[in-house]
C-alpha cells in the first residue's frame, strides 16, 4: 500500500474577503480565525472596523506596497497572520499580491462575494457578455482598447474620481453617447445609482460619487479598431517610420503573441508592432527601444491613445540599449539590424520557444538575414504590396518597397 500523502502545509496567511458591510456581513467562523490570530494585516479602514483583541498584532499595509511587504512578513515569522482585503481578494485584489510573494501554497484565500459580481447582478449583465477592467492605481487609458459599440464593460473605479477621467476619455473617443452607471457601497445598506451619458456626466454630473463604487458602461460610439492584428496605418502618428499594415499583420502572425508573454520592438519607429503585441491579450508586455527622441515620444502617445499606456519605451540605439531589459519571448526587428551586435544579441536572448522576425529593404540588410538563414534555418520571405491609386483618369497598382523578411522559431 502507497502511504498516506503527507496533510497540507498550514498557510502563511489566510486572506479574508469582507464585504462594504464590514465586519457584521464576516461569517463566524472568519469572526474567529481572524481575532484569534496573531498578527492582522489590512488597510486602515478595513483594522478600524475590528473589535478589540488583548495583544493581537495590527499593521496597516505598507507603502508602496510590493516594496514594504517583504520586510513585513520577515517581522512575523511564525506568527498566525490574517490578512484583509474587500470582497474576493484575487479580483484586483491584495490576494494576488500575496500569492506573487509568497506562493499560493502559503496563502489560502476566503473570499466574500465581489464588488464584480455584485455589479453584474444589479446590471443584469452575464460574465460571458460582458468585461471587466481594473482602473485601480492604473491609467485610465486602459479602458481604449475595449471601446466597441455595443460592448458592456464593468470598472473597478480607482476613486471618486475615476468616473470623472472615464467621461473625458470616452467623449474624446466618440463615445460620448455611452451610458455610465455608478453602482456606489454594493452589498449594503445604502447601496445607491447614478446613471448619465458620457456626454452628460461632464456638463452636468448626476450627484456624489461615492468612493466606494463599481462604474458600468454601456459602449455606444463609432466602429472601434479590430482586436485582430494589421490595424490601419492611420491608426498611428508616425513621420513615415512605420511597419505597415501588411506586413505588421504579416510578422505578428508568426511573433504569436501569447498571455504573458513578453516582445521586444527593436527600432520600433511608431511602435505599431509592439502595440498590437500588446493588444492581443492584457496580459502581454513590451518593450519598444527606438534611438529617435521624437519618435520614442510619439511611442508613447501612440501606445496610450490605443489602450496599452503600459508599453515601456527605452530611448537608445541597439544593441547598447538592450542591456538589463526584461528577457523576451519573441523580438521583433524593424530597424537597425545590420548594426554590429544587434542581430547576435537578439539571437543570444531568445529561449526555447522564442521567435525572431527581422525585416530588412535595404541590399545589407537583405545579405544580412540570408546570411542568417544559412546559418540558423528559419522562414525567408519577400513580401510585396502593391495598392490601387489613380493615373490620371485611370487607376493602376502602386508598389511599396518590397521587404524581405526572416523568421525564426527556436526549438522547445
Amino acid at each position: 500500500m502507497k502511504p498516506d500523502p503527507p496533510p497540507p502545509a498550514e498557510p502563511r496567511v489566510t486572506v479574508v474577503g469582507v464585504g462594504a458591510d464590514g465586519w457584521p456581513g464576516v461569517p463566524e467562523r472568519l469572526r474567529r480565525l481572524i481575532l484569534d490570530a496573531d498578527a492582522v494585516l489590512g488597510g486602515r479602514r478595513h483594522l478600524a472596523m475590528l473589535p478589540e483583541s488583548a495583544g493581537q498584532r495590527r499593521e496597516a499595509w505598507p507603502s508602496p506596497l510590493r516594496e514594504g511587504l517583504p520586510s513585513l512578513f520577515a517581522s512575523l515569522e511564525g506568527a498566525s497572520v490574517v490578512a484583509l482585503a474587500s470582497g474576493d481578494p484575487l479580483v484586483s485584489g491584495v490576494g494576488t499580491t500575496l500569492i506573487d510573494l509568497l506562493g499560493a501554497d502559503a496563502v489560502r484565500v476566503e473570499p466574500a462575494v465581489s464588488s464584480v459580481a455584485l455589479a453584474r447582478a444589479r446590471m443584469g449583465w452575464s460574465a460571458e457578455r460582458s468585461a471587466v477592467v481594473t482602473l485601480v492605481g492604473r491609467d485610465p487609458r486602459l479602458l481604449s482598447r475595449e471601446l466597441a459599440p455595443g460592448h458592456r464593460v464593468l470598472v473597478l473605479s480607482s476613486d471618486g474620481d475615476t468616473p470623472d477621467a472615464v467621461a473625458a476619455l470616452l467623449v474624446g473617443a466618440g463615445y460620448g453617447a455611452t451610458r455610465m452607471t455608478v453602482l456606489g457601497d454594493l452589498g449594503t445598506d445604502t447601496e445607491s445609482r447614478l446613471q448619465a451619458t458620457a456626454r452628460d456626466w461632464l456638463t452636468d454630473p448626476p450627484g456624489t460619487v461615492p468612493a466606494l463604487h463599481v462604474l458600468a458602461l454601456e459602449l455606444v460610439g463609432p466602429p472601434a479598431y479590430g482586436m485582430v492584428a494589421g490595424l490601419s496605418d492611420d491608426a498611428f502618428e508616425h513621420d513615415g517610420q512605420l511597419t505597415k499594415r501588411d506586413l505588421r499583420a504579416s510578422a505578428l502572425a508568426r511573433l504569436a503573441p501569447a498571455p504573458g508573454q513578453h516582445l521586444w520592438d527593436v527600432g520600433a519607429g511608431a511602435g505599431s508592432v509592439g502595440i498590437e503585441w500588446m493588444r492581443a491579450h492584457p496580459t502581454c508586455t513590451a518593450t519598444a527601444v527606438e534611438a529617435d527622441t521624437e519618435r520614442a515620444a510619439r511611442i508613447g502617445r501612440n501606445a496610450g491613445r490605443l489602450g496599452v499606456p503600459g508599453l515601456r519605451v527605452v530611448t537608445g540605439r541597439a544593441p547598447d540599449a538592450l542591456v538589463a531589459l526584461p528577457s523576451p519571448d519573441a523580438v521583433f526587428i524593424g530597424g537597425g539590424a545590420t548594426r554590429p551586435g544587434v542581430l547576435e544579441t537578439c539571437l543570444r536572448v531568445l529561449r526555447s520557444g522564442g521567435r525572431l522576425v527581422v525585416h530588412g529593404v535595404t541590399l545589407e540588410t537583405e545579405q544580412l538575414i540570408a546570411d542568417a538563414y544559412r546559418s540558423h534555418g528559419g522562414e525567408l520571405t519577400r513580401i510585396a504590396v502593391e495598392t490601387a491609386a489613380p493615373i490620371g483618369a485611370f487607376t493602376g497598382w502602386t508598389p511599396a518597397r518590397t521587404v524581405t523578411q526572416w523568421f525564426l522559431e527556436v526549438e522547445s
